[in-house]
């Protein structure tokens, strides 16, 4: 990730940014997942529509 996307990013959940790179949606997605399952923490429901739609970019 360049400078300027992760300024861009922030703090940002998948509910208010995604990669730009399409591609790279469902490794992102599976690592949000994976962070928030091990640490046991919520996710609104902006985020979990974001992060369904960034899942149906996996191809398993």
């Amino acid at each position: 990730m360049s400078h300027s996307s992760n300024r861009k990013k922030g703090d940002k959940d998948p509910g208010k940014w995604k990669p730009s790179l399409q591609a790279y949606w469902c490794t992102c997605s599976r690592a949000w997942i994976s962070v928030k399952a091990i640490y046991r923490l919520a996710a609104n429901p902006t985020e979990v529509n974001a992060l369904s739609e960034m899942l149906d970019t996996c191809n398993t």
